[in-house]
């Protein structure tokens, strides 16, 4: 083979090549090796990962961008018992495609049958699913065989020889010209006579030798990390794993004249003859679509084209528009062009699909700039309404499939992932993966344990990188965690950790990245089973899809989907008319007016801190004002600088004043967005039309910007955008503003087709919540997990608008969160709170109830218990949610009535032994049993007598016991026992049949609501807290947006969310909520550094500052700058109290 230039004509091709994705066993990634291999002029490299091709498209670019010829393959450990140490080492390199897809399929097989995790280091403990005898042919596949240096000691020669010899001849057997035996050198003192005897046994038995040093490392200083890496694998202390470590740093990738003091030539010129033969390279893999989609008889352009037509007169009933018939016809002939038909037809049926079983979806993305997307229902943004840059989704000068992405509800996303399954065969559907990657957290913690740092210091440190990584870390936070910055062993930590930030941890499944084949899908890539249940994963990820031009589909989960879907439903069978999204009213005033008033909890895309600080600045006032906000709070136009040119165009617009463009010329690029560019598309066209680049260089443009922090990509763009702005005379300012508004983009910037889809849905989650409250409240709570806030903070918002909420109640609750006639209006509905939030209820036992009460309605809790089938734990959680009240009375009473309940079964079988002060229950024994004691009973310890029979030891476990204090909520820390149940030891009968334990104080109502569902509906815990306050102006919420701008104000709240964005420099904001609404809090980092734990982990904070308004009215923006910060959680005792923190 014709050498690279500058390449040495005897150099060596390094064969036997480790990289961090064997996960734990490298120190390297494939580009490093692949780019410290050139450098060194190596032939060739092989990348031979352990049972994986996970890092081979890395290395394939890597190799590509510097003309390095890559090996692909695999390694094995296989068990052979007549071998010292009990195997060898097999590895494998792909000749040619059918190599590749065979060594593909074999490492499949191994996965797919749980082989697949790397196997133990102890090499007596080799399972006998690596036995060699279970090895495949591999037809296509070039084969080495490398035995373990480290047995050597361990064997007889005699019987070395012979095991070898049959090693060997079982190899040949499966090709006699296709395999080698590798010779190693790792830096021990016999590895010259352990070379020699392998040398001398390839001669015996006609096996060439090959040189195949193992490498582990591009340079020898990677040892401590590789060394780190090996103690994480085996989960111990570097001290405690002995030999297990790299004994030196020889496995790294030598300079050529160390391979020629350490080989004879033969072997190093074995390597290139290898090298010769593996003619395979990643690009030969061709993907082919899978043919179900296109009906008989019909090419894939016909069936596309049909489709496209029908759909296009229904979206225009009164006929396709001009322009958009124009647009469909350029786009219909590019995907022709591109042969992507296919692609477009498999979208179509997952639509097709989920519409079917009524199942909400809509497309997002890039796709959205479609014509043909939106006239095959795939996407819901109308372009005779938009803007649209198809170049931003299809290009003809961009090697790779488009993408498109589509939404669907996320409680049934699972029958879309089902169906890909079963229509297209598991051999030919799988979901793409997902690396998950070391942060700086995350290193912190898996180094430190290490290392052997004490779990507290490990713990204090982590908490410490939560917003840094290692390196960022300064002398302060290192005290903070009890830690010294001059400590070598702390510093040696933060190098390490600092060291694996970003290599991958583990793989896990892509949200929905759908990799669909015409041919079995593991002679291309590795399959293997993934954690959830009935799902199977690829090895490659999102990056490697790309880079290899595979189609993905990209099925994903959003939980606004299923509120809407929840939500019309909801309101159609109340209003007994259906309503779809299609129905709601376009531009509803009402709907506006509470958007600007920034009236959004629970709103899709504008319901966070920071967009509810926009809303009344900006003030959408149309649907495209709302896309502009669904983009404009994004990194992108932030670091660009745009938002506030943009509030201020806003304020000239209002006020009459004529637009005000950089250049006329520019009109078409940004007068929709008043001058100022706000979505990727407007950064493209602005390049087309002052820079002059072609529509294909705007795309490659568009790529870069997403890419510029990882690769530097962008710096090469920007003196072709000066050179050509300038040219066209524009001023180098205005040039200069430009190239740093893209550089913001390159951030994160919403295209402005992906901002109108998430529009669609904000504009009608807000249509919701402004005329159907209550449907949109039970709606949102029933899609649970999702959004920004708590099922309270939902609830809490709803009742501040009118909206009444019912509790909980097994008379009346199903599983999900219904409607019922309001009291004072039944033509209006109020929402009944749902079993699915009864804390330790499952599903199954609610659908018991809802069934049973369906036949006639319960007559107390013994009945609903026999026939509804529910066991102890989920009466006794139906009791703490006091979802019994109807049945039994106030929460104790409830209590009571099911704590010496049992199936009749294990009653019969019980035997009750009774203390003498049975008698003596009273409602200490109730709250003891509750695990909250009324704070007027004396601490009287409960405990089973010692002749009591019990299910087990949990009976006699003591766990605090709390005493709520009148309305304070303290912590009383003493200890004391409880039974689990008074079946074990009290009866019944022995009390009076009138006596009734007493009601609970509101307090411990409250405190056992948020235990048993996470909200209550009789207070708030701040309105019950409120006079038991330190003495000070503790101001509400409500009276606080009363006050004047700069008054030095006090309050104190239930914090609800935490955020600290990174372009907000450091700045943590806070959301505080109290009986009267909600308070935006902003703490800059000097404060954050006077008050971390209080801000990091307070559950209720009291905070002093000064009140910042800007504007009046409900346009007003206010928020509170911290100044001091007091930590009162304890007030709280253990009330769970739930926050949406750093998301």
């Amino acid at each position: 083979m014709t050498p690279r230039r500058g390449t040495d004509t005897g150099a060596p091709a390094a064969l036997y090549v480790q990289s961090h994705y064997g996960f734990l066993r490298a120190s390297a990634s494939p580009e490093a090796l692949v780019q410290r291999a050139h450098d060194l002029g190596y032939a060739a490299l092989a990348l031979t990962d352990e049972n994986t091709l996970g890092g081979v498209v890395q290395a394939h670019v890597a190799a590509r961008r510097c003309a390095l010829p890559l090996l692909v393959g695999s390694h094995w450990r296989l068990r052979w018992p007549a071998l010292p140490g009990g195997g060898l080492t097999l590895v494998a390199w792909a000749a040619d495609r059918t190599g590749y897809g065979a060594l593909s399929a074999w490492i499949s097989r191994l996965r797919q049958r749980g082989d697949g995790a790397p196997l133990p280091d102890d090499a007596q403990a080799l399972p006998t699913h690596a036995d060699a005898a279970e090895a495949p042919e591999l037809p296509g596949c070039l084969l080495m065989a490398v035995p373990w240096a480290w047995a050597l000691p361990l064997a007889d020669d005699v019987a070395w020889d012979a095991a070898l010899a049959a090693v060997l001849d079982w190899l040949r057997a499966r090709g006699p010209d296709r395999v080698w035996l590798g010779v190693t050198a790792e830096g021990r003192l016999d590895d010259a006579a352990w070379q020699a005897r392998l040398v001398a046994a390839a001669r015996r038995t006609g096996v060439p030798a090959v040189a195949a040093p193992p490498v582990r490392m591009t340079r020898p200083d990677e040892q401590p990390l590789l060394d780190t890496l090996t103690a994480i694998r085996l989960q111990r202390p570097l001290a405690a794993c002995g030999l297990a470590l790299s004994a030196n740093a020889d496995a790294h990738l030598w300079p050529l004249a160390r391979w020629r003091r350490r080989f004879a030539p033969a072997l190093i010129d074995a390597t290139r003859e290898i090298v010769a033969r593996c003619t395979f390279r990643l690009d030969e893999l061709r993907y082919e679509y899978p043919p179900e989609v296109v009906p008989e008889g019909l090419t894939p352009t016909q069936h596309l084209r049909a489709l496209v037509q029908d759909g296009a007169r229904r979206r225009y009933p009164g006929g396709v528009p001009p322009r958009v018939q124009a647009q469909l016809e350029h786009e219909l002939a590019l995907i022709a062009e591109l042969r992507y038909e296919h692609y477009f037809l498999t979208v179509h049926d997952i639509v097709r699909f989920a519409r079917a079983r009524d199942i909400l979806c809509q497309g997002r993305g890039s796709a959205a700039n479609s014509a043909v997307c939106y006239c095959l229902g795939i996407t819901e943004v109308d372009p005779s309404q938009h803007t649209l840059l198809f170049e931003r989704f299809i290009s003809r000068a961009r090697a790779e499939p488009p993408d498109i992405d589509v939404d669907f509800e996320h409680q049934r996303r699972e029958e879309v992932i089902q169906y890909l399954y079963a229509k297209y065969g598991r051999d030919r559907a799988a979901l793409a993966a997902s690396l998950i990657r070391w942060q700086g957290r995350s290193a912190i913690r898996d180094v430190g344990k290490a290392l052997g740092f004490p779990p507290e210091a490990v713990d204090a440190l982590a908490r410490q990188c939560r917003r840094h990584e290692p390196r960022d870390l300064d002398a302060s936070a290192l005290a903070a965690a009890g830690l010294r910055a001059d400590d070598p062993a702390v510093q040696r930590w933060l190098t390490l950790a600092q060291a694996l930030v970003g290599a991958p941890r583990h793989r896990s499944q892509h949200t929905g990245g759908f990799v669909l084949t015409r041919e079995p899908l593991t002679h291309t890539v590795p399959v293997v089973p993934a954690a959830m249940p009935g799902r199977t994963v690829i090895e490659w990820d999102k990056d490697d899809i790309d880079a290899l031009g595979l189609l993905k589909v990209d099925v994903l989960a959003l939980g606004m989907l299923s509120a809407l879907h929840g939500a019309l439903r909801l309101v159609s069978h109340w209003r007994g008319r259906t309503l779809t999204l299609a129905d709601i009213p376009r531009e509803d005033a009402a709907t506006y007016a509470m958007i600007q008033r920034a009236d959004t909890v629970g709103v899709f895309q504008i319901e966070s801190r920071a967009q509810m600080s926009m809303l009344p600045r900006l003030r959408p006032a149309c649907f495209y004002d709302l896309v502009v906000q669904v983009a404009i709070v994004r990194p992108g136009p932030i670091q660009g600088g745009m938002v506030h040119p943009y509030l201020a165009a806003r304020e000239r617009q209002r006020r009459g004043e004529p637009l005000q463009l950089p250049r006329e010329d520019l009109r078409p690029a940004l007068e929709r967005t008043l001058g100022v560019p706000i979505f990727q598309e407007q950064v493209m066209q602005i390049a087309m039309l002052a820079a002059g680049f072609s529509a294909e260089e705007a795309d490659a443009l568009r790529r870069a910007m997403g890419a510029w922090r990882r690769r530097g990509e962008l710096e090469r763009f920007e003196q072709r955008l000066l050179e050509g702005m300038a040219a066209r005379g524009y001023d180098a300012a205005f040039a200069h503003a430009i190239v740093r508004q893209i550089r913001g983009f390159g951030s994160y910037g919403f295209p402005e087709s992906h901002a109108a889809s998430f529009a669609l849905l904000a504009y009608a989650s807000a249509w919701l919540k402004c005329h159907e409250p209550a449907a949109f409240l039970a709606a949102l709570i029933n899609a649970q997990p999702m959004g920004f806030y708590a099922p309270a903070q939902l609830v809490q918002d709803a009742r501040r608008h009118g909206v009444e909420v019912r509790p909980v109640d097994v008379r009346h609750s199903d599983w999900d969160c219904t409607l019922e006639p309001r009291r004072d209006d039944p033509a209006q509905p109020a929402v009944r709170l749902g079993l699915r939030l009864v804390h330790g209820l499952g599903e199954a036992s609610a659908r018991h109830i809802a069934a049973a009460r369906q036949e006639r309605p319960f007559a107390d809790v013994d009945d609903l218990a026999r026939r509804a089938a529910l066991d102890r734990a989920a009466l006794q959680a139906l009791a703490r949610a006091d979802a019994l009240q109807g049945l039994a009375g106030h929460r104790r009473v409830q209590w009571w009535a099911v704590s010496g309940w049992s199936p009749p079964l294990a009653l019969e079988r019980a035997a009750v032994a009774e203390p003498p002060a049975a008698k003596a229950i009273s409602a200490v024994a109730i709250g003891a049993a509750t695990n909250v004691t009324p704070h007027s009973a004396p601490c009287t310890t409960i405990v089973p007598s010692r002749d009591a029979p019990t299910e087990s030891t949990e009976a006699a476990i003591a766990p605090a016991r709390f005493c709520l204090e009148s309305p304070a909520f303290r912590v009383n820390t003493e200890r004391c026992g409880r039974v689990k149940t008074f079946s074990y030891w009290i009866s019944k009968t022995d009390l009076d049949d009138d006596w009734q334990p007493s009601p609970a104080p509101m307090g411990e109502d409250v405190w056992q609501d948020y235990a048993g569902t996470g909200l209550s509906l009789r207070a708030h815990p701040l309105a019950l807290l409120r006079s038991d306050l330190p003495p000070g102006p503790w101001l509400s919420a409500a009276r606080l947006r009363e006050q004047p701008h700069g008054r030095l104000v006090a309050t104190c709240g239930l914090v609800i969310t935490r955020q600290q964005p990174a372009t907000a420099n450091g700045v943590l904001f806070l959301t505080l909520e109290d009986e009267t609404g909600t308070v935006q809090v902003i703490v800059w980092r000097g404060v954050q550094a006077c008050h971390t734990q209080a801000l990091r982990h307070g559950r209720l904070l009291a905070i002093r500052g000064q009140w910042q308004r800007q504007g009046e009215g409900e346009h007003a923006v206010c928020h509170l700058i911290a100044g001091h910060v007091q930590d009162w959680s304890d007030r709280l005792g253990t009330l769970p109290v739930a926050s949406h923190d750093f998301h």
